[in-house]
Order: structure tokens, then C-alpha cells, then sequence
């Protein structure tokens, strides 16, 4: 029985760190110091930027209820930084890696994309507020 208690804080601690997310995890690794633990850009360096972090809960919001699947990955993969320059965010190249998995792009093809991208791509719709109506790739 003692044996049992000792392990119950690992077993507690454990089952803490399976129930987050890959998309979580990335999340709190690369977006919280601007963004917020909560996404609603109010992390603790977010005063000392030039642009204030956006509000990750609003995205669909701000679209009228769609979640832009494709527009959130190409942001974070600094694809859009050429059209849409934020000096403040930055392009996190570690969510391109080689593990890779289908993602419809919206043309019915599927398209190779890093597997990180689309999980925090994912942990974000989980932030929107409200939840989302529609979506778009």
C-alpha cells in the first residue's frame, strides 16, 4: 500500500501531461510570452512590442464565425509574412519538421504538411470564442 502512495503523485502528474495536446504543448512552448496563457494577447512581453499580439480567441470571430484553417498554418509557417509583414511575430520553423500528414488545402487533393502545424493550427480553434460556424481550409 505504501509503494501505492508514493506513485500516485507520478500517476497524477503523468496523466496532467497526457491530456495536453501536441498543439497545447507547442502553444505554451512558443506563443505565450506575447499571446497569453489564455491566447488573448496579453502575455508578459506582449507591452514591450511595437505590435500588440492579436487575440487568438477572436479569429473566427473577426471572419464572421469561419475558421481559416489554411490562413492560421500559413501565418505560423511565416508564409504570409512576405504579404502580411508583422515585425513582432515570428516565423517558428519547428513546427516544420519531416513528420508529415495529409491535409486538404481545399482543391480535394491532399497535400503533405508538418503534423505540428496543423496541431496547434488545431489547438487554436479550440481557443475560439465563440466557436466557430463555418469552415474554409
Amino acid at each position: 500500500m505504501k509503494r501505492f502512495l508514493l506513485m500516485v503523485p507520478f500517476l497524477v502528474v503523468g496523466a496532467s501531461v497526457e491530456a495536453q495536446s501536441v498543439g497545447e504543448l507547442l502553444f505554451k512552448k512558443n506563443c505565450v510570452s506575447c499571446h497569453g496563457v489564455t491566447g488573448q494577447g496579453d502575455g508578459p512581453l506582449s507591452a514591450r512590442l511595437g505590435t500588440a499580439p492579436a487575440d487568438l480567441t477572436q479569429i473566427a470571430a473577426r471572419r464572421d464565425g469561419v475558421w481559416p484553417m489554411l490562413e492560421v498554418m500559413s501565418i505560423l509557417d511565416g508564409y504570409l509574412k512576405a504579404s502580411n509583414p508583422r515585425e513582432d511575430m515570428p516565423i517558428f520553423e519547428g513546427f516544420l519538421d519531416d513528420n508529415m500528414v495529409e491535409f486538404d488545402t481545399g482543391n480535394g487533393l491532399p497535400t503533405l504538411v508538418p503534423i505540428k502545424l496543423v496541431e496547434i493550427a488545431n489547438y487554436l480553434e479550440s481557443l475560439q470564442d465563440p466557436r466557430p460556424t463555418r469552415y474554409v481550409p
